[in-house]
């Protein structure tokens, strides 16, 4: 079997899934799964979508093994394991999921080293992200040398947006030297967007349209004539909505408080900012929107009220970018499953007509607005990896 191998880093985890070639890219992977827990105890949770199986298998990591090598063991153990679970594959490319292509990169590209290079010159612009991205790559040079890669970016699908939605009010000097609003998520709105002709028809897909990704990492996109126009975030993943430990947008003065005032450095600073805040840090509970609905505690209920009402605002602020709202899309992890959200982001949004049908929310239907809603509101799932995949199949030609 024919197959593309599509690779997500992080940090401390390493996602893939393998898309049959039959002879076209598969809709859905053969085998996928992560392995999460690298740098600590690493463990592999995998699926095989022929069978339904899942699977769950620890790692042995030579004790000593610093982050690089341990990114080497999950990359080998994926490798072992897709052979064991489908044997005789035969892995034609891999695609990656690249977090920032800066100025440089607006399109899919094939991977050389000379390429990677470049890319790491980019990390101070993402350095929770970047780093982790192309250490997979390059992991992957070595261990197969005659696989081509392709590199996808999750800014390149905002070049589209509108001029003045670029710059922040700041020096002119430091806007040359990069610092501008580039946003993310961009492969999951890309996916969305071409799902959209088929669901709203030709015409209304090209109108003004507002995706919701909503999950631990979340963010928005207007779009119109099916491209982006402004997003949430902007020169972080930090920046926009309230997220699953992240703060969303924050005044400035703040930052400057808690170092002038409580004396915090910058590596502080990163982690209040990334790991101790959003719906983590306003509950004192959780990160995850499941256990916060279950919850009886007041500051769960508080911070899935804080997390709507942004969601809400942000609406607003993006449907003036795409001119006018036709249609609000949820997607993500939150923005899949999460019906009481959906519900108390549509009370927010009453005032612009929009109202939901209660019963196709709590189903998880497709469409889930009322029949006198004024706007169409849709649950479409994102499929970043197929997106991927089929970049890398059609840039290579395959």
């Amino acid at each position: 079997m024919k197959a593309v191998l599509i690779l997500n880093a992080g940090s401390s985890s390493l996602k893939f899934a393998l898309f049959p070639m039959t002879p076209r890219l598969a809709d859905t992977p053969r085998l996928s799964g992560q392995v999460e827990g690298i740098g600590a105890e690493p463990l592999m949770h995998a699926k095989d979508t022929n069978t339904g199986e899942r699977f769950t298998e620890a790692l042995s990591v030579p004790e000593g093994t610093d982050q690089n090598g341990q990114h080497r063991v999950a990359l080998e153990f994926i490798f072992e394991w897709i052979n064991r679970h489908s044997p005789g594959v035969d892995i034609v490319a891999a695609g990656h999921r690249i977090v920032h292509g800066g100025d440089h990169y607006g399109a899919p590209v094939v991977l050389t080293p000379e390429v990677v290079a470049e890319l790491e010159t980019l990390i101070p612009l993402a350095p929770l992200h970047q780093p982790h991205n192309l250490r997979a790559i390059k992991l992957l040079f070595g261990l197969m040398p005659d696989v081509r890669q392709v590199g996808c970016f999750d800014t390149a699908f905002h070049r589209t947006r509108l001029p003045v939605a670029r710059h922040f009010p700041i020096p002119r000097a430091l806007t040359n030297e990069g610092i501008k609003r580039y946003g993310f998520h961009g492969l999951s709105y890309e996916f969305v967007a071409r799902q959209l002709p088929d669901l709203l028809g030709e015409e209304k897909s090209h109108g003004p349209i507002v995706v919701a990704h909503l999950g631990n990492g979340a963010s928005m996109c207007a779009l119109r004539d099916g491209q982006s126009r402004d997003t949430s975030m902007g020169f972080t993943a930090v920046d926009g909505l309230m997220m699953g430990t992240r703060t969303g947008s924050l005044d400035p003065g703040v930052i400057l408080h808690l170092v002038e005032q409580k004396g915090m450095d910058a590596k502080a600073l990163s982690n209040l900012l990334y790991k101790q805040s959003g719906l983590l840090g306003v509950s004192g509970i959780s990160q995850d929107m499941r256990a916060l609905l279950e919850s009886d505690e007041e500051s769960a209920k508080e911070a899935i009220e804080l997390f709507c009402y942004r969601a809400a605002c942000m609406i607003g602020q993006l449907s003036m970018a795409a001119g006018g709202l036709d249609a609000l899309v949820f997607t993500g992890g939150i923005g899949e499953h999460a019906a009481a959200v959906r519900a108390r982001i549509a009370e927010w949004l009453a005032w612009t007509g929009l109202s939901l049908y209660p019963a196709a929310n709590e189903r998880h239907a497709t469409r889930i607005h009322a029949r006198d809603s004024k706007i169409e509101v849709l649950v479409v799932p994102t499929n970043e990896e197929w997106m991927i995949g089929h970049h890398t199949v059609n840039l290579l030609g395959l």
